[in-house]
């Protein structure tokens, strides 16, 4: 495993660690349907189902000096902030006998699971984008509740939240993210494992409200996860990007990369983290019609583990089905 699989591990870089398991086959399947987690690297928790960490929040200037005169003292200034892990849970039946009927039992019990699989991948890009704690407590808080405020004088990091214009609720957002180990991860509780687990509960007998029971085969789904922001500056958002007016050539509505431009210039230069760019498909369609009609935008293809890859500026753009094209006017 290179030095940066290990410093800074994915999903799929936590399953060649873990070996050919049930685990590593399942991380395959979540990354194939969420491509957020291509990218994102997971720490795994300082503080039991939480993870405490530091933030600065400010720099010491310094003072100009003359001989003889002194300078006052400085210091960083930091805040505190606990990011809290939410838990994904379900369970799937299926009847034994059905099973029983099947010429590939097996292969047939697995298609029905990767259905919860799936389900609970989009769930879970649902929830690293829009989810918010305070509203749904057993959850975690994702990235648009942490940049969703421009008009303020805080917080600090209005500064990465671009406007497209957009007035309505007809907009989506386009997201920068750095991932570090310093900047933005991933966070699963202590002790457990990253990703979506699975255990084969086995038979059991399954009785319905009127005192009817039948056999069946039942699987239990657990995902522990959470994401934390340690440095504001590794995340851009381009918000109030109205769907509804966007054109093919730009002549109208937002220019998509003029505003990737912008973006990627709000992003700290020297970082050594993994840059990657997330948009729907309704962006994706925009973006390679407007590269047709602008030869002069830094966009290329690429293969990359049999995927082709669309890259802007070198940084890949993932597609998150997730995001949605009705967002409500940032302000």
């Amino acid at each position: 495993m290179s030095l940066v699989a290990q410093l800074q591990p994915t999903l799929m870089d936590l399953a060649a660690r873990y070996g050919q398991t049930p685990e590593s086959a399942v991380i395959e399947i979540l990354t194939a349907s969420n491509e957020l987690l291509d990218d994102m690297v997971w720490v795994e928790a300082n503080d039991g189902t939480g993870h405490k960490t530091t933030i600065r929040t400010g720099l010491p200037k310094g003072a100009w000096r003359l001989l003889n005169y002194g300078v006052p003292s400085e210091k960083s200034a930091t805040a505190a902030i606990r990011d809290t892990c939410g838990l994904l849970e379900s369970y799937s039946e299926v009847d034994k006998q059905l099973y029983d009927m099947e010429q590939n039992p097996q292969e047939w019990r697995a298609s029905e699971d990767a259905a919860f699989v799936e389900g609970m991948s989009q769930t879970m890009g649902e929830t690293l984008i829009y989810g918010n704690a305070r509203d749904t407590p057993a959850a975690f808080t994702g990235f648009a509740p942490r940049f969703n405020d421009i008009a303020q004088t805080n917080p600090a990091n209005k500064r990465n939240i671009l406007d497209a214009g957009g007035t309505g609720n007809n907009n989506t957002s386009i997201w920068f993210v750095v991932w570090h180990k310093d900047t933005v991860h991933g966070i699963y509780p202590r002790g457990t494992k990253a990703g979506l687990q699975i255990r084969n509960l086995g038979e059991s007998t399954k009785e319905d409200g009127g005192g009817l029971m039948h056999q069946v085969l039942r699987s239990h789904f657990v995902w522990n996860a959470g994401v934390t922001v340690r440095d504001w500056r590794a995340v851009v958002r381009i918000a109030n990007i109205d769907v509804t007016a966007l054109t093919k050539d730009a002549s109208a509505g937002a220019d998509l990369f003029d505003l990737l431009a912008q973006a990627a210039e709000l992003l700290p230069r020297k970082t050594s983290g993994r840059i990657a760019i997330y948009a729907n498909r309704t962006i994706s369609q925009f973006l390679r019609r407007q590269s047709v009609n602008n030869k002069n935008v830094r966009i290329t293809v690429e293969e990359q583990g049999g995927r082709s890859v669309t890259k802007f500026d070198g940084m890949p753009i993932r597609r998150v089905d997730a995001l949605l094209n009705t967002e409500s006017r940032v302000v």
